[in-house]
């Protein structure tokens, strides 16, 4: 076996395959730039080499970086993880030649397969079905325009080298194509140093269903079923499962043979993904196949009961497959989550910054969690926004969903923003819990983002219990402080006044070990737990049901959230509750003289000038952060005032990008 594997990447990937090769027996080194000098892939290889700049195009994209790195250590192979180099076939080729193996596919079979281009045209050789589009290579945005025009909108632009939905962006006119070929090819050149870009026709109201194909250097081809990736934003994968809740064991068999006929093709080896799109007719296209690990490869390892990574490393070692097709048994359900570090209240905007609070679910052989940050780390502008994936695993698809629930509610991240909120609330979502899918699942559900979940009537009664539970702890644990007048002990009142936002809830509460019990309007139940005073993070039950709750204290009260929702949670005695009605309202007014970044970035392109004057949702800004592009709009209609910054400029977090006056009547 290996010596001693270079894991060239970064970041949850690194140190996944780092915990594979150690229960291997092999060494491992890590790679990282200055941005990463202190992550946590760094410490646990064995050795570490930096290898340049925060930015990945000075440091993990540069092949001579990498090979340096291979030349000191004495690495006898490479592991390069998903992105960055994973399907850059100039990267494998050159290890070749320096006579370092790298665990992936062959050198063909990444050129072939891992241009998109190429792998439209061996899939048709193949008699696999594909999407209508044109495959050469585009010049400018007037010839893709014109090759638009003649499939019909809508098209789908991406990547020719592309994957992990970077470089891609759906054109539903023709006006839509200049802006959408330039931030294409600009997010493909970033990501993949390659800024060719294909058309395709763009299916609408399609699932996103992958096959995971594993293949060694004998002829061997097995499939370790489906991945279910449709819960998509941005083209990016949010939540992934295993097996599909819409796949019959017919469709399943088909997506095999087109599967393994396009790997026997091109002469596969090692780990590999074959994606397709599904109309609601269970019709599927070929898509793109992915040479190499994918990010959502834990689902299928926990419903085959198989090592992805070690599978990898044994196939590059030359052995050959364990097992056949028809020993691949799918088991239970699976689900992946993806947390990302980005602000849904802010149209999911990046969110960059040090994590100064960091608390992840209690693992088990149903609940894991692949990770790369902790608390203190920084999550840097110049990489993924993914902080973690948390899986689960059940009997059913039901019971993955109810460990997720209670899994999601387990996590604690201050410091930076992230989307936790959101995942929980897809999770309760009934659509979602029906298994109806498609790619257009979150636009269709929440066209005008998120802001939180409704407050129905479970999250209220959770909300008004944790917050009801919480003060009262505080108040005996007031009512023992030393220093009160002797035989004047403190009774709590039984009635109170407890307001869930601008929902004010008459409750009486009497006490019970660990807990109470509660009655409002005609509800009647208990709450009970071992919350200890301070904690961020309650755990306990509310009428019979395990809930999770994170609570800010604030004054007057706190902000708790639970289940995808959050309010304002306040307890008051009847009499204060009264007076209060009578306070004049906070009102929260937005700076509108000013446009700032939201995140830390670089600025592409400015699309005002001074004097200009703008429109509510017109585009004045590209910023771009963690290898994607962000426009920025104004909120309201406006007159330029200033424009702070120029195109190539770093900038920081709410740093002023443009000033603007006020519209002045008869302007």
């Amino acid at each position: 076996m290996f010596n001693k594997i270079l894991i060239a990447n970064r970041g949850e990937i690194a140190r996944r395959i780092i915990r594979t090769a150690k229960k291997l027996g092999i060494k491992t080194v890590a790679v990282y730039s200055s941005a990463d000098t202190n992550a946590m892939h760094v410490v646990e290889a064995d050795e570490a080499i930096f290898i340049g700049p925060s930015p990945a195009d000075q440091s993990y994209l540069v092949i001579e970086n990498i090979l340096d790195a291979v030349r000191q250590t004495g690495a006898d192979a490479v592991h390069p993880g998903y992105g960055f180099l994973s399907e850059n076939a100039d990267f494998a080729e050159a290890l070749a030649r320096e006579g370092i193996t790298f665990i992936g596919p062959g050198v063909d079979a990444i050129r072939y397969m891992g241009d998109k281009i190429e792998a439209k045209k061996k899939a048709e050789k193949a008699k696999v079905s594909v999407v209508p589009g044109y495959q050469g290579q585009i010049k400018d945005a007037k010839e893709a325009a014109r090759i638009a025009a003649k499939i019909g909108f809508p098209v789908m632009f991406k990547a020719a080298a592309g994957g992990g939905g970077k470089g891609m962006r759906i054109v539903k006119a023709k006006e839509e194509v200049e802006q959408a070929f330039s931030s294409t090819t600009n997010e493909a050149k970033k990501s993949f140093a390659d800024d060719r870009i294909f058309i395709e026709k763009f299916i609408e109201n399609p699932r996103h269903i992958e096959i995971q194909i594993l293949a060694d250097s004998y002829g061997n081809v097995v499939c370790l079923g489906e991945r279910e990736c449709s819960i998509q934003r941005r083209h990016q994968k949010v939540i992934e499962e295993a097996p599909s809740p819409f796949l019959d064991e017919k469709t399943r068999r088909k997506m095999y043979e087109h599967s393994i006929a396009l790997a026997k093709l091109v002469g596969y080896k090692s780990a590999g993904t074959v994606e397709y799109i599904m109309d609601q007719q269970k019709n599927f296209y070929f898509l793109e196949i992915n040479t190499r690990l994918q990010v959502e490869h834990p689902v299928t390892e926990m419903v085959t009961g198989l090592d992805l990574v070690e599978l990898m490393i044994r196939i590059a070692w030359g052995e050959k497959l364990p097992f056949k097709q028809e020993d691949v048994a799918l088991k239970g359900w699976a689900l992946e989550c993806r947390v990302y570090a980005e602000d849904p209240s802010r149209g999911f905007l990046p969110s960059t910054g040090r994590i100064t609070e960091y608390k992840e679910p209690h693992t088990n052989g149903k609940v894991r969690v692949d990770s790369g940050v902790y608390a203190g780390g920084e999550v840097s502008q110049f990489y993924d926004a993914m902080i973690s994936k948390l899986v689960t695993y059940g009997d059913t698809r039901a019971d993955a969903i109810k460990s997720m629930q209670q899994a999601l509610g387990e996590y604690y991240i201050t410091g930076i923003s992230h989307n936790i909120s959101f995942l929980e609330a897809l999770m309760a979502h009934p659509r979602f819990a029906e298994g109806r899918l498609s790619t257009n699942f979150i636009e269709q559900e929440y066209p005008g983002g998120f802001s939180g979940a409704a407050l129905d009537g479970g999250r209220t009664r959770v909300l008004l219990s944790v917050g009801m539970f919480i003060f009262l702890e505080d108040a005996k644990r007031a009512g023992t402080i030393s220093g009160q007048l002797p035989g004047r002990p403190r009774l709590l009142s039984t009635r109170w006044v407890v307001s869930v936002d601008d929902a004010a809830y008459s409750v009486t509460v009497r006490h019970r070990k660990e807990g109470y019990d509660i009655q409002y309007e005609d509800q009647r139940f208990s709450v009970y737990s071992q919350w200890v005073l301070g904690s961020r993070l309650f755990q306990g039950t509310v009428a019979g049901k395990l809930v999770n709750a994170k609570l800010e204290y604030v004054s007057g009260g706190f902000v708790i959230e639970h289940a995808g929702a959050s309010a304002r949670v306040s307890v008051r005695s009847s009499r204060v509750a009264e007076l209060a009605r009578h306070m004049p309202k906070e009102t929260a007014r937005a700076n509108a003289d000013v446009l700032v970044a939201p995140i830390s970035g670089n600025v592409i392109t400015v699309k005002v000038k001074a004097g200009d004057s703008v429109a509510r949702g017109q585009e004045l800004l590209i910023l771009e952060a963690m290898k994607m592009e962000n426009m920025l709009y104004a909120e309201q209609d406006a007159l330029v005032e200033k424009i702070h910054v120029q195109p190539a400029q770093n900038v920081a977090v709410n740093e002023v990008l443009i000033s603007f006056k006020p519209v002045e009547k008869g302007e």
